[in-house]
């Protein structure tokens, strides 16, 4: 059989240009893994054996995923057994495939080789988040950096992007600029000193000293560069620059690197990434040859025409005009709810009134705290559904922290909070017990009015909100909680509410087995990237939700918002709703915003108002 029979004419033209450097610009569901995965598959054909190719993804998902498309292709459909070469390092098993894994876990295994070049023993220990955070911590308190002034998450999140950008200790205290800069600098020297003084690396480390290596010792870069006939690495416009300067250097010598992405598809830059690694690859690569993978094979003809009106706004990239096959489908279903009660409710009619399986419906959001009012929803209805990507809202930490604070002030025998709390600090704790005698009697106190004098005498807020995302996010988490206090006049019914919410959760309903499979999925937009579904609802297309504040007075912000939306859009396989409140009680205040512009952007004749 022949191995490209399954793909179509510029598919086939992509994986048949193996030599140079190549780039792939595949749009939304235009089968870019499928492309990878074949062109592997036809170098293994050829004849090239499999430790001279290098493939890189960027998460262990979707890795495994390609080791075993690649793997069953080679062995099950070609009939060509390639050449032994070195293990693939799968838990499956599999060998004689190339190597298929993330920057993070190529560069380990390369410094677990070649380290001892640049003074890194072989044994090394890598350094996870909390590690790197505990040892932030304790620089901090023995150097009398007062973490009031300066959050250690912060303090990380300085030095990882430092790293990211290939700043080393020296370059970056040349680099910081202001009282936040120099302190995270000094901080930068003594973490350094004390990580490479145990003989550890953190994750940023991998790649940092992995480019470091291969900068300053030719002999090494020559060794891989040499190796690795073909590189090919995937979701491009997701590289950072360590990521991005690493990649050319293991394509030195051989020239021959397929890169695929979609700058629409470019959603992280919160991480580091930058889109514009893809759109400058013809200008690092002259005789660069370019695909474009513009045919669709997930959704119908309205919902791609309806993504394509928004993401052509979009003015800094270059946006590739999509089309499809598929039957024209239905219209795109805009509802406009009354309040995020309605709009669950709404979601909720639309599941339980379809014989479709739940797990044909995802439901989408901008921010993790919008999931609140839909579990509520769907827990009231018995509808099986799964976070993914993420727990549960009453099972969020910062959320049952508060909880465990409110939990005290009508309960002081409450040894489970007390415990709870007392480990987020002794001061704090000392400040919430002070609270608690000044409040006195709480019983005429509303809830919401609590959460507000709590988070002010105990400085939550500015305990979890270091300036990254994952920080904005647990805040809004417990700006959400004052949404469902708003609906209480006391603590006691407040929390008595959330106990018998917490007790319809029970672990058969917790669906992480047997009946996993049926479940409608709850994510962020950022989530959904690389999923699809036959129905998707995309909830809160509202101006200052979505597209969110803190994007509307920056055009590039802007432009990743008008990208994320065009990513959640192009999930759906069949049919979309996109939905927006006229009033939405969302952090304990309930606002009146308008209908986000991509609704506006989407053309009547593809709408249809429910």
């Amino acid at each position: 059989m022949n191995l490209l029979s399954d793909l179509n004419p510029i598919q086939i033209e992509a994986v048949e240009q193996t030599e140079g450097p190549v780039l792939i610009l595949a749009g939304a569901g235009s089968g870019k893994t499928r492309v990878l995965t074949y062109k592997v598959a036809y170098l293994l054909a050829k004849g090239v054996s499999p430790t001279a190719i290098l493939a890189v993804t960027f998460t262990n998902k979707a890795a495994n995923e390609m080791k075993e498309r690649i793997y069953r292709l080679v062995h099950s459909r070609s009939g060509v057994k390639p050449h032994s070469g070195e293990h693939s390092g799968s838990e499956s098993g599999y060998t004689q495939i190339p190597f298929v894994g993330t920057f993070h876990a190529f560069c380990a295994r390369l410094l677990r080789i070649d380290g001892k070049h640049a003074g890194i023993p072989a044994g090394f220990l890598i350094y996870d988040d909390d590690d790197s955070l505990s040892l932030i911590k304790r620089i901090m308190k023995d150097s009398n950096i007062p973490t009031k002034n300066f959050r250690p998450s912060s303090i990380l999140n300085a030095i990882s992007s430092a790293k990211s950008e290939l700043l080393d200790v020296n370059q970056y205290a040349e680099f910081a600029r202001g009282y936040f800069g120099e302190t995270a600098a000094r901080v930068y020297a003594l973490y350094q000193k004390e990580i490479d003084k145990t003989g550890a690396l953190d994750f940023d480390d991998l790649i940092f000293k992995t480019v470091r290596l291969l900068e300053t010792n030719s002999v090494i870069l020559d060794k891989y560069a040499r190796r690795f006939k073909y590189v090919l690495i995937d979701e491009y416009q997701d590289v950072n620059t360590a990521q991005y300067v690493l990649t050319k250097l293991l394509a030195s010598n051989h020239g021959n690197l397929t890169v695929v992405g979609d700058a629409s598809q470019a959603i992280y830059s919160f991480r580091g990434a930058d889109f514009r690694n893809i759109l400058n690859f013809e200008r690092d690569f002259k005789d660069a040859h370019v695909f474009n993978l513009e045919q669709n094979y997930r959704s119908t003809k309205t919902i791609l025409s309806a993504a394509n009106s928004v993401i052509v706004k979009n003015s800094t990239h270059p946006v590739l005009s999509l089309w499809t096959k598929n039957k024209e489908g239905e219209k795109i279903a805009i509802y406009n709810a009354q309040s995020e009660i309605d709009e669950a409710n709404f979601i909720v009619e639309r599941i339980l009134e379809s014989t479709l399986p739940f797990s044909s419906f995802a439901v989408l959001y901008r921010t993790n705290a919008q999931s609140r009012a839909i579990e509520e929803s769907f827990l009231h209805d018995n509808i099986p559904y799964r976070i993914y990507g993420g727990i549960r809202f009453y099972e969020r930490k910062e959320v049952k922290d508060i909880l465990a604070y409110l939990r005290l002030i009508l309960n002081s025998r409450d040894s489970v909070s007390k415990n709870r709390v007392e480990k987020l600090g002794k001061g704090r704790f000392k400040n919430f017990l002070e609270f608690v005698k000044k409040t006195q009697e709480v019983s005429h106190i509303s809830p919401i009015i609590l959460i507000d004098k709590l988070l002010e005498a105990t400085d939550y807020l500015k305990i979890i909100d270091d300036g990254s995302e994952q920080g904005l996010m647990r805040v809004e988490n417990v700006k959400e909680l004052k949404s469902v206090a708003s609906d209480f006049e006391n603590l006691a019914s407040f929390l008595e509410n959330i106990a018998l919410m917490e007790g319809m959760i029970s672990p058969e309903k917790s669906f992480e087995k047997g009946d996993s499979v049926n479940v409608v999925t709850l994510m962020t937009i950022h989530a959904a990237k690389g999923l699809e579904f036959e129905n998707v609802f995309i909830v809160g297309m509202e101006e200052g939700l979505f597209p969110h504040s803190r994007s509307l007075l920056d055009p590039q912000q802007l432009e990743e918002e008008r990208r994320l939306a065009y990513v959640g859009m192009t999930r759906a396989r069949e049919k979309l709703y996109l939905s927006y409140a006229t009033q939405r009680l969302y952090f304990g205040t309930t606002s009146a915003n308008l209908v986000s512009r991509f609704v506006v952007d989407i053309p009547q004749e593809l709408v249809a108002a429910i």
